[in-house]
C-alpha cells in the first residue's frame, strides 16, 4: 500500500506571508477607477447588443468610452508621481 503525501508547496500555497504587499495594494487601488469605467463601458455595450441602436444609445456608448479614456489619462498622468489618483 502506498501512502499519500502532500507536497509542501501545495499546503503552504496560501501562507500569510504570500499576501500582496502594500505597494501592490496601492497599485490595485490606483487602477480601480479605470476598472470601474471599463466595466461600465462593457455593461453599456452588452445592453446595446440585442436591439437596434438609436441616437441616444450611441451617445450613451460614446460617454462610457470617454469615461474610460479619461480614467486611462488620469492613471497615466499619476503613474510616475507615486501618488494615488
Amino acid at each position: 500500500m502506498e501512502h499519500i503525501v502532500t507536497l509542501e508547496a501545495a499546503v503552504t500555497a496560501f501562507a500569510p506571508w504570500l499576501e500582496p504587499t502594500d505597494a501592490e495594494l496601492a497599485a490595485i487601488e490606483a487602477e480601480a477607477p479605470l476598472l470601474a469605467a471599463e466595466v461600465e463601458e462593457l455593461d453599456t455595450v452588452i445592453a446595446l447588443m440585442d436591439r437596434p441602436v438609436n441616437e441616444l444609445d450611441t451617445r450613451r456608448a460614446r460617454r462610457a468610452h470617454a469615461r474610460v479614456l479619461a480614467a486611462r489619462a488620469a492613471l497615466a498622468n499619476t503613474a510616475g508621481t507615486g501618488e494615488a489618483a
